[in-house]
C-alpha cells in the first residue's frame, strides 16, 4: 500500500474480540502508519470475552490480556460510553473518519415460536448468561430460581455453560469475577434438576467434547441421559465413525447412560430428539411440552407424533443468535447480518457502499470461535486498505471536537483501568479470587473517574 501524507483514521465500533483484532490487524498492515478509535457503548472493553464467556472458564477469558495490548498500542484509542445511534450517527463518523468497521456481534436470542414463549419464566439465555456475567444491561435482573426444576432448550456450548452454573454451588464459583449479588442469588437456588433439551440426536450436538467433559465432572451434580436417546441412525452411525469431534462427544454421552449418583444435590437430564411445542402456564411457566422427534430421509428434524411434559418452573432457550440492524447500515432481516463481500458493505442494490466495513459476527452470523475473528477480522482489513486512495482528502472533522461539543462523559482507556483496579480491590476485600465484577452502571462509571 501507498503510504499516506496523513495516517488513515479508522473508526472500529465494538471493542469485542473481532473489533479489537480489527484494530490490530490495522496497525500491523499499515506498519503503524494508522490513527484507530476503538468506541463502544459500555464502558468496557472486550465484549463477549468479558460479558460471554463463562466466568469458571479462565483459561479462555485471559484472552483479554492479548487483547489488551491491542488496546495499549501505539495508534490505537478507546472511547467507551459512546453509542452509535445514540450519541452519535452513521454521518458522524463518516465525517471524522477515513472508514468505518462496524464489529458489534450478535446481541439477542432467537425465538422458538411456540406458544407460552412470552410467559414469565421463559428468558432468552442471554439474559442469564449477562446477569451472571456482570453486564450492566442486566445487573438488576431477577430469576426465579426458588423452582425445583428448569429447562434449558439448545444443545450448544452456550447451553452447557447455562447448565452448569445452575448446577454448580454459590461456593463453586466464589473464586470467579461473577458479581457478588449473583453469588448471593445463587446461594439461595432451590434448583435440584436441569433438563438439557435437543431437537436433534446425539451425533448432531453442538457442545465441544472439552465443555462435555466438563459437566460430567461436576461434584455437585450427578448426569444422565436415556440409553434409548444414544440410539444412532445410519447417518449418524457414520459421523461417529468419521467425526473426531462427534466420536468424542458421543464417547462422553454414553459415560452418562448409567445412572447417576444419588448423593449428589442436583441432578443433569440430558434429553435428545426432543421438540418444544408448548410452554404451559397461566402466569408464570408450569411446564413445557415437548414432542419426540426423528431424522427423515433427508436429514431434516420431524415430529413422532409423541408427547411428553416435564413440570419445570423456568424455561431458557439457547437455540441461536442474531444481530440487530444500526442506525443507518444497510441489514439482511433475514440472515441479520450487514451484507457484505469480504467485510465490504453492499447497499440493496448490492454495489458497495464507499468507506464502511463489518467483521465479527455482523459480518458472517454467529459461527466460530474466539480466534475465528482474527482472520476474519484480517480479511475485512485487507480490503479496507485496498480501497483507500493515497490522494484521498483527510476528513475534516475529529472526533474529540464532536464528542466534546455534545458533553458526552466519555470513558477513555484509562478510565477503564481505574474500573479495572476498582474489581480487583474488590476481589481482595472480598478474599474472592482475581476479580469480581462490578455489574451497576453507576459503580462503574463512578469507578471509572474515583474521587480523590
Amino acid at each position: 500500500m501507498t503510504r499516506m501524507v496523513e495516517p488513515v483514521r479508522v473508526a472500529v465500533v465494538g471493542s469485542g474480540p473481532a473489533g479489537l483484532y480489527a484494530a490490530e490487524a490495522l496497525v500491523k498492515q499499515t506498519g503503524g502508519d494508522v490513527r484507530v478509535d476503538v468506541l463502544d457503548r459500555l464502558p468496557t472493553p472486550y465484549g463477549l470475552v468479558r460479558y460471554g464467556v463463562a466466568p469458571d472458564h479462565k483459561s479462555i477469558k485471559a484472552i483479554a490480556r492479548y487483547l489488551q495490548k491491542v488496546l495499549e498500542g501505539p495508534g490505537v484509542r478507546f472511547f467507551g460510553c459512546v453509542e452509535l445511534g445514540r450519541d452519535l450517527t452513521r454521518a458522524d463518523l463518516l465525517g471524522c473518519y477515513d472508514a468505518v468497521i462496524y464489529a458489534t456481534g450478535a446481541m439477542v436470542d432467537r425465538h422458538m415460536a411456540i406458544p407460552g414463549e412470552d410467559l414469565p419464566g421463559s428468558i432468552a439465555a442471554t439474559d442469564f448468561v449477562n446477569w451472571y456475567c456482570g453486564h450492566p444491561d442486566a445487573a438488576d435482573h431477577a430469576f426465579d430460581l426458588s423452582v425445583e426444576e428448569v429447562a434449558v432448550i439448545g444443545v450448544g456450548n452456550v447451553a452447557v455453560d447455562v447448565v452448569r452454573i445452575l448446577a454448580k454451588t454459590a461456593e463453586e464459583l466464589r473464586e470467579t469475577d461473577v458479581p457478588e449479588q449473583v453469588i448471593e442469588a445463587l446461594s439461595r437456588s432451590r434448583v435440584r434438576r436441569v433438563h438439557m433439551v435437543g431437537r436433534r440426536g446425539p451425533a448432531q450436538a453442538k457442545f465441544t467434547t472439552k465443555e462435555a467433559r466438563e459437566l460430567g465432572e461436576l461434584p455437585s451434580a450427578g448426569i444422565h441421559v436415556s440409553p434409548q436417546d444414544m440410539d444412532l441412525d445410519p447417518a449418524s452411525a457414520e459421523l461417529a465413525e468419521t467425526d473426531r469431534h462427534v466420536r468424542g462427544n458421543i464417547k462422553v454421552l454414553n459415560g452418562w447412560t448409567g445412572e447417576p449418583p444419588a448423593d449428589r444435590p442436583r441432578r443433569i437430564d440430558v434429553r435428545f430428539w426432543r421438540a418444544p411445542v408448548e410452554i404451559l402456564g397461566t402466569d408464570r411457566v408450569e411446564g413445557l411440552r415437548l414432542e419426540k422427534t426423528r431424522l427423515d430421509e433427508t436429514g431434516r428434524v420431524t415430529g413422532t407424533g409423541e408427547f411428553e411434559t416435564l413440570p419445570v418452573g423456568m424455561v431458557l432457550r439457547s437455540v441461536g443468535y442474531q444481530s440487530v440492524p444500526l442506525a443507518g447500515v444497510p441489514f439482511d432481516e433475514r440472515s441479520y447480518v450487514v451484507p457484505n463481500e469480504g467485510g465490504r458493505i453492499l447497499g440493496p442494490d448490492g454495489a458497495q457502499v464507499p468507506r464502511e466495513y463489518v467483521a465479527g459476527w455482523i459480518k458472517r452470523g454467529p459461527t466460530g470461535v474466539v480466534g475465528t475473528n482474527k482472520s476474519d477480522a484480517a480479511e475485512t482489513v485487507r480490503n479496507l486498505l485496498e480501497d483507500v486512495p493515497a490522494d484521498r482528502t483527510p476528513p475534516g472533522n475529529t472526533i474529540e471536537e464532536l464528542l466534546e461539543s455534545r458533553c458526552l462523559p466519555v470513558v477513555t482507556y484509562a478510565d477503564w483501568l481505574n474500573l479495572d483496579a476498582a474489581e480487583i480491590a474488590l476481589a481482595r476485600s472480598l478474599d474472592r479470587g482475581e476479580r469480581v465484577k462490578l455489574a451497576r452502571w453507576e459503580a462503574m462509571t463512578n469507578a471509572c473517574r474515583p474521587v480523590d
